[in-house]
């Protein structure tokens, strides 16, 4: 089965489009209290996610020990969850071929996001894992994205439009890697109208200030919308569970 259809039928199943993003913080207790913590979010919030999207940098900034508790968590997401691997990975050759390596065969992640500015050859060593999954940073939450990647070609397109074409050209090619994007929901209802019909990863909403209104031309397609801060570090008296079905309720009251 190739990832968009295992992930549309998670979302059907569910009734949720919601990502739940795993970025620990180390805390006074430790690792111990982060690997405790995630493990308590990923119980909780099962029911009520389409798919969990760990950032390695959190991980890795732990050093071996948090490569292990990346590995522990791994483990843990149940197996019809899809898991995206929010890695940003980007180089050429036989270095790429590795990144792919460790993502998909070592810490089997369903999908992998990919710094995609190297070019298609960067790219190529992913797109040849069935059943695998591939989301290209598009147009990012962040105000910098306004530096590249809205700006304007002389061929009427936008920068970002430039990533998207890679993605089809995968397509067209009939590569095994499904092809989506990363777009931020800070960014204005002309830029999903501009997005093919791929799946989308969609982060900026809670602590960005995304508005969920935008995402109402892309219903029927296996997007999924991401909340890290929002679940696990809200500050309130919920727990992970019921934190993730609230966010989960926004996103599909407003995909409809």
């Amino acid at each position: 089965m190739r990832y968009a259809e295992r992930l549309q039928q998670r979302i059907a199943r569910t009734g949720s489009r919601l990502c739940v993003g795993l970025d620990p913080r180390l805390v006074e207790g430790g690792l111990a209290d982060a690997c405790d913590m995630l493990l308590q979010v990923i119980a909780e919030t099962s029911p009520h996610a389409a798919a969990f999207k760990p950032n390695t940098a959190y991980f890795e900034a732990m050093g071996s020990e948090g490569v292990r508790l990346l590995e522990d968590v791994l483990d843990a997401v149940p197996d019809d969850i899809p898991v995206i691997l929010d890695a940003k990975r980007s180089d050429i050759g036989e270095t790429q071929k590795q990144y792919a390596r460790a993502c998909f065969d070592q810490w089997k992640a369903d999908a992998v996001t990919l710094n995609p500015f190297l070019g298609y050859d960067s790219i190529e060593p992913f797109l040849d894992h069935d059943g695998k999954g591939v989301y290209l940073l598009a147009i990012t939450s962040n105000p910098g994205s306004a530096d590249f990647q809205r700006r304007s070609l002389a061929d009427g397109r936008m920068v970002f439009e430039l990533v998207t074409a890679l993605g089809e050209r995968a397509r067209s090619e009939q590569r095994l890697t499904d092809v989506g994007y990363v777009v931020g929901l800070t960014q204005d209802d002309d830029v999903f109208a501009r997005m093919p019909p791929a799946p989308l990863l969609i982060p900026g909403l809670g602590a960005q200030g995304g508005d969920l209104a935008s995402l109402a031309s892309r219903r029927g397609l296996p997007d999924v919308v991401n909340v890290s801060r929002g679940i696990l570090y809200a500050g309130d008296n919920r727990g992970f569970g019921e934190r993730a079905r609230d966010w989960a309720a926004r996103i599909a009251e407003a995909m409809r």
